[in-house]
């Protein structure tokens, strides 16, 4: 209960100004007089008393314990109308310390009418422990790391001339509560951790205020103050529209309820009832398919929820559903016939089904009126699998029709992240272990889908399982990143060849189970899953690699996957990078030349397409120079990003890229050069062409001798 609504007080203004009319006249009638009446006009102190009072009320009937409101009426001096005795905090003890106040008096002579009294007495009394905080303090006493937070809120009603005065109001305010907290401990006094200021600035109807409104700021670390200018015919909304974010509640409207006519009882019409309770009945549904008919309350500035009356039924124990959260409810407007008819309905013993709109279409009721010991509840009801029904074995499919949990794989999670009881020891701080596993499960749990038919990556892990088991560590070697990357070149061969994934099946996942929605998937879903399992350079070197694979099967439009968020367009990747690309995924103590080789050695190539061919013969000594020092660069990047010039289309193979032909000719090349070179050529001095089988060639010319030329 160390909420800030734990304390509020109300500072009335009783100076002689809200004595005067607030123009809002009420006409009356009467049926068996036929002389006309005058309307009436209530003053300004009336409106005050009206709206804090009903202020009250909604705050007694949801919360029968643990928020005290105190009242300070303000004029020549402060008068307390009661304490944080819960033998005061009614109505009946508020309303009869309001009639012996009175109205404010005439207009006299004297000058020390100010408000700033009952706020100096607002603070004093936010200063004075409640009954819970003195037991808080008693058990506290014995322990010196636990310390009392005392919060609470002050509400003035009083009225102003503009802006200057209203600044003024605050300087004082925040100077009194500041000279407060010097004197805490003297006379039981406590400390004020944190105060809430709102100041309600009342002016007739007929008249234009000078003060303006102001939304909530921070005037100091204790102190939070906000400001409304409202015409006092209005103060009952503005007061009714604060009390929501004061008490954490929300709006309800029960339309559709029958009602027999008062004047022809076998005539009835629909009627809607407002009412008013916590907050969590409606919270309690958000992320799931229910949809909150949400809409602006007519004539002020909350929003409500508007429920559907069903048929109403007994409250027996055969009708008793499970439920999510359950709140207590008040009608907002108390006197209204329909709440009337509405309370005394549900007293009686009544339940009432409420429904709302499904995203899918329809309807379910999802929320219950009921009352219980001479109170009523509103209930939350539970739309999705109740938890109080049998649960089916596994083996026999849980959770309904689904059949295809991943039972072994939550096996083998479960036993990597499995704790011991650990000895404590005097360097070792406390729950430091407990942590790093919380850190660790956190991390390996972010993405883990539950069943098979979820997901694409765990159904064709055979081909990547050393990249799902090496990304979830924290850190990665060298050799442990190369071979994730082997791991994502095999699996892009698999697309190269574009052969299918056998899976199951993937519902509204997968239309049509075409090959590139399943490979885009799978690329889509392997980039998640290392995203989530750490963030090392090498993790980001695979993630890299992956979304330059991606690449290849773009979205169902056809565009770039990774055009808005790398901001390169499809095509216009630079050469430098694509030289880093294929370096980085083909390059090796083992490597063959490559294409790219001579460009990123800095021995130049020609550009375009002709580059390429004219970079394959390089010797073999510059070729493993080059290849040596590309193996050695730690930015292992991508793998084959810019395959034939692919980026987010496969028709391009103009701009530079490596294709498929050229990593089987690249393959190809690598073998042969670790055959012996024959022994003609290792003879021949440099620069000479060596003679295949040379005597053949004499023989041939002393046989030719004496015969014709042959025509060629």
């Amino acid at each position: 209960m160390n909420e800030i609504n734990h304390k509020t007080v109300f500072v009335l203004d009783h100076t002689p100004y809200f004595g005067i009319s607030c123009e809002s006249p009420i006409d009356c009638d009467f049926i068996k007089s036929k002389v006309p009446v005058p309307p009436i006009s209530k003053s300004l102190w009336t409106c005050a008393v009206e709206a804090s009072v009903e202020y009250c009320r909604i705050a007694y009937d949801l919360f029968p314990a643990g928020k005290l409101i105190r009242f300070v009426v303000s004029d020549t001096a402060a008068h307390i109308v009661n304490t944080w005795n819960t033998g005061t905090q009614t109505l009946t003890h508020i309303l009869n310390a309001m009639t012996m106040v009175g109205v404010p008096p005439r207009q006299t002579q004297a000058s020390d009418y100010s408000v700033i009294h009952g706020l100096r007495a607002a603070i004093e009394a936010l200063a004075e422990p409640t009954e819970f905080q003195k037991e808080q303090l008693v058990a506290h006493a014995k322990s010196d790391n636990v310390k009392l937070l005392n919060r609470g809120r002050v509400i003035c009603i009083t009225s102003a001339r503009d802006d200057a005065s209203m600044k003024s109001l605050e300087d004082i305010f925040r100077t009194v509560l500041v000279q407060q907290n010097t004197i805490a401990g003297h006379k039981d006094y406590i400390s004020i951790d944190q105060c809430h200021l709102v100041i309600i600035n009342l002016y007739p109807a007929n008249m234009e205020s000078m003060v303006s409104n102001r939304a909530l700021i921070e005037i100091s670390p204790i102190l939070m103050s906000e400001i409304h200018s409202n015409k006092a015919n209005n103060i009952s909304n503005k007061l009714t529209n604060l009390i929501l974010p004061h008490f954490d509640l929300a709006s309800t409207t029960v339309t559709g309820i029958p009602m027999k006519e008062e004047q022809n009882a076998s005539s009835s019409a629909n009627y809607d009832v407002e009412i008013f309770h916590g907050r969590t009945a409606h919270s309690v549904f958000l992320g799931t398919e229910l949809v909150l008919p949400h809409s602006l309350k007519e004539g002020s500035d909350y929003e409500t929820v508007t429920l559907k009356w069903c048929t109403p039924r007994s409250c027996g124990s055969s009708e008793m559903q499970p439920c999510l959260a359950q709140c207590r409810v008040t009608p907002v407007d108390v006197t209204s016939r329909p709440s009337s008819c509405l309370i005394n309905f549900l007293l009686s013993g009544r339940s009432v089904l409420l429904e709302m709109p499904k995203k899918s279409g329809g309807k379910i009721t999802s929320h219950l009126l009921s009352a219980h010991g001479g109170e009523i509840f509103i209930h939350s009801l539970n739309t999705a699998r109740s938890c109080l029904e049998d649960p089916p074995s596994i083996s026999e499919g849980g959770g309904g029709r689904v059949t295809d949990y991943r039972i072994k794989d939550f096996g083998v999670l479960m036993q990597q992240h499995r704790m011991v009881p650990l000895k404590p020891m005097p360097e070792r701080q406390p729950d430091e272990s407990l942590q790093k596993m919380r850190t660790k499960l956190s991390r390996n749990s972010r993405y883990w889908p539950l069943t098979l038919g979820r997901t694409v990556l765990y159904n064709v892990r055979h081909f990547i399982e050393p990249l799902l088991l090496l990304t979830q560590k924290p850190e990665m070697t060298e050799d442990e990143k190369m071979m994730c990357l082997k791991s994502i070149y095999n699996l892009s061969q698999l697309e190269e060849r574009q052969e299918s994934l056998v899976l199951p099946n993937m519902g509204h996942r997968l239309k049509g189970n075409k090959k590139e929605e399943q490979y885009r998937l799978l690329w889509s879903e392997l980039e998640t899953i290392v995203n989530c399992n750490g963030s090392s350079p090498n993790h980001k070197a695979i993630v890299s690699c992956i979304r330059e694979c991606r690449r290849m099967y773009p979205n169902a439009d056809g565009s770039d996957p990774y055009d808005k968020a790398h901001g390169t367009e499809a095509g216009t990747v630079p050469d430098a990078h694509r030289a880093s690309v294929i370096r980085a995924t083909t390059d090796s103590p083992m490597s063959p030349p490559h294409s790219m080789s001579g460009s990123s050695a800095g021995t130049g190539s020609s550009s375009g397409t002709g580059g390429t061919a004219g970079t394959v013969t390089a010797d073999s000594s510059s070729s493993a120079g080059t290849v040596a020092s590309s193996a050695s660069v730690g930015g292992v990047v991508n793998l084959l990003g810019t395959r034939g010039g692919v980026v987010g289309s496969k028709k391009s193979l103009a701009s530079g890229g490596r294709s498929l032909f050229d990593a089987l000719a690249s393959t190809e090349r690598a073998i042969s050069q670790k055959r012996i070179d024959f022994s003609g050529r290792l003879c021949t001095p440099t620069g000479q062409i060596a003679k295949l089988y040379s005597h053949i060639g004499s023989k041939d010319a002393e046989g030719s001798q004496g015969r014709p030329t042959d025509v060629k």
